[in-house]
């Protein structure tokens, strides 16, 4: 493969998107030479910068794209969704449509000192704009679904059609799923509920993802063997090749894993955690954490606290302050029960970790049974990658259809509550923990399933000669195929010159 050639890629300005793009450019360029430009704002690429090691290859670039969050009704130095209130995520998006001329620019850059556009640009599924800048220079778009298929799917088809808006009910179809499914309003982010097709939301969403449909192609961060249901809907709606290309969290790469959480402080030394699981006996210990940009309220913290207690149960908690209070500041003993910390800690039976934990490292140890996860496609993947099955928690974006496949589809999860407004009761805590890490029954069940998640990704990455697991496949196809796309329009060109 020509080393010579030049793919631009654009992440929408979300760390859960920052770094799936990150990982599938280092497996572009490992396998093709090509030379690969991230562009995004300054900070965010401060941040991606901050995540790599300086010995990286140079055919690695970052490009940085002028951006004023001031503009848009946005706190000073916003580029990104950390951080941001919920209310002001929307103005992000809109804000996001300001870097269409700058990304047209750099383009034109790189034709004029390469003398020939980019073999192709591969942009968020928010930036269906990216469509016309590729069209505009001559080359293609390729669309990244950052999530796995089910949930683009789901999320795809809610924002286009809205089909809640056309039932009084709580349960309704969906288009592009089978006529027996039923998704349910609680199921739906509240701005998403709330959408008519005139709100803000809609009016980023709607044009954005329908746009993405006009790519020629997507790529999807999943794996082909673990979710068959959802890679069929979406190759049938979409009516485009799609290639599930998967990065595996080896050991190899934890140092990278670890770097990617820059600028986080981590709330205990990641030693000290490890030193912790090693006291404890295999699968006994329930992880948990609701992601970087999420919480929950004080209620339902002091529910989940006292089912904890009650279950008996090992575990390692990511916490931070609850639902309307400042994220990053301090934590109160009043939002737990009394001495519960104290108890936790005498009886080194629960690890409470302020702000941030290596989930890799503790997914991956023999010690951790189960996760209680928010269900964002990270986790999710980081989870199913070291066999740890999932009590779903989902919040927000599509984590709430991520949970109805891992419960439905998968049978290695169970949902514990769902979004903010959830009521939450330590009893039904203490089932679901009891249920999911019971040593026979269902727990055994989800765990071996579990299991053979894990091998079913391991294979999936293999590269050993002949031997190419089904993500190593779907990326060379991918090459052959913008390859091929170049050599089509080269030959239109000189056709069109010679005519």
């Amino acid at each position: 493969m020509g080393s010579d050639e030049h793919i631009v890629m654009l992440p929408y300005m979300a760390h859960g998107h920052l770094i799936p793009f990150l990982a599938l450019a280092r497996q572009i360029q490992r396998r093709t030479g090509f030379t690969i430009t991230i562009a995004n704002t300054a900070l965010n690429i401060q941040y991606l910068r901050s995540t790599i090691s300086t010995d990286s290859n140079s055919s690695f670039r970052f490009a940085e794209l002028p951006f004023c969050s001031s503009d848009y009704d946005l706190p000073p130095n916003t580029e990104n969704t950390e951080n941001l209130p919920l209310n002001k995520i929307v103005n992000l998006f809109h804000a996001s449509l300001s870097l269409k001329d700058p990304l047209r620019r750099l383009v034109g850059d790189i034709i004029d000192k390469e003398g020939r556009p980019p073999i192709c640009i591969i942009s968020d599924v928010f930036f269906g704009w990216a469509v016309d800048v590729a069209k505009s220079v001559g080359t293609v778009n390729v669309t990244f679904a950052t999530g796995g298929a089910y949930g683009t799917m789901a999320y795809i088809s809610l924002w286009r059609n809205l089909p809640h808006r056309s039932t009084d009910s709580d349960e309704f179809p969906m288009p592009g799923f089978p006529e027996s499914y039923r998704f349910h309003r609680s199921q739906l982010h509240q701005f998403l509920r709330a959408a008519d097709g005139a709100d803000m939301w809609s009016r980023f969403m709607q044009p954005q993802i329908s746009h993405c449909l006009e790519s020629c192609g997507w790529l999807c961060n999943s794996v082909e063997e673990i979710e068959p249901f959802g890679l069929q809907l979406l190759r049938k709606y979409l009516k485009l090749p799609v290639w599930t290309i998967y990065k595996h969290p080896s050991s190899s790469s934890r140092s990278s894993i670890s770097r990617q959480r820059a600028g986080k402080e981590p709330g205990l030394a990641p030693e000290k955690c490890i030193e912790w699981l090693d006291l404890q006996s295999p699968d006994s210990v329930l992880y948990i954490s609701f992601g970087s940009q999420n919480t929950i309220g004080a209620s339902q913290m002091m529910e989940l606290a006292i089912g904890l207690e009650e279950s008996g149960k090992a575990f390692i908690w990511v916490i931070r302050p609850p639902l309307g209070f400042d994220l990053n500041g301090g934590f109160r003993t009043e939002w737990l029960p009394e001495g519960f910390e104290e108890r936790m800690r005498e009886s080194k039976r629960g690890l409470l970790v302020r702000n941030w934990a290596p989930q890799l490292d503790i997914l991956s140890h023999k010690s951790t049974g189960a996760f209680l996860s928010h269900c964002g496609w990270n986790s999710v993947l980081e989870s199913l990658s070291q066999g740890v099955p999932i009590i779903g928690w989902p919040m927000a974006a599509e984590q709430a259809y991520n949970s109805k496949m891992l419960v439905e589809e998968m049978g290695l999860s169970v949902e514990l509550s769902r979004g903010i407004q959830g009521v939450l009761v330590g009893e039904e805590v203490k089932r679901v923990i009891e249920l999911v890490m019971e040593r026979e029954g269902k727990g055994e069940g989800m765990r071996k399933k579990a299991a053979e998640v894990k091998e079913q990704i391991l294979s999936a990455v293999r590269d050993e000669g002949e031997e190419r697991g089904s993500s190593v496949k779907a990326l060379d196809d991918f090459v052959r195929t913008i390859l091929s796309k170049r050599t089509e329009q080269s030959t239109m060109l000189n056709l069109g010159t010679n005519i």
